[in-house]
């Protein structure tokens, strides 16, 4: 597989959501593996990465948003299960919610305290990710986070 790609191995782009609503976020449980994340999910090419986490969240929860401020980009590699074939780079926006309702549709929709949080999809959105979400609702001037 990787022999026919003409050119260099590059990086997948994963967006994700953080979406709060008085003071909680909002996250989708997984189907693959029961667990929750913030709304996201792969860039397609051509996206912009901010349009491809407001697209995912509208179909993953139903609400419509609003990319507001790049929180983080994060190699998705490290610090979890690394991709077995593949590298992944991880763009944390954060969003206002503009309108809608839940609308699961096939996953399931809530919003969480930050301080009881469900079993987490590690992968998508792990502690790390959640504290610079936090770290920017306490600081708005807070610069985006790298690795």
């Amino acid at each position: 597989t990787f022999s026919l790609e003409p050119g260099y191995a590059t990086p997948k782009v994963d967006v994700r959501a953080a979406v709060i609503r008085n003071g909680r976020i909002l996250l989708v449980r997984e189907n693959s593996d029961g667990k929750w994340a913030m709304p996201g999910g792969w860039a397609d090419v051509g996206d912009f990465p901010a349009a491809a986490a407001e697209r995912e969240t509208l179909e993953e929860s139903g609400f419509v948003v609003r990319a507001v401020k790049l929180l983080g980009v994060f190699d998705a590699n490290r610090g979890t299960k690394a991709n077995a074939f593949y590298h992944a780079v991880k763009l944390v926006f954060l969003c206002d919610l503009v309108s809608g309702e839940a609308a699961p549709s096939q996953e399931t929709v809530d919003f969480f305290d930050f301080e009881s949080l469900p079993d987490l999809s590690m992968q998508r959105t792990n502690p790390r990710h959640l504290r610079e979400v936090r770290a920017h609702l306490n600081d708005p001037l807070r610069p985006a986070a790298f690795d």
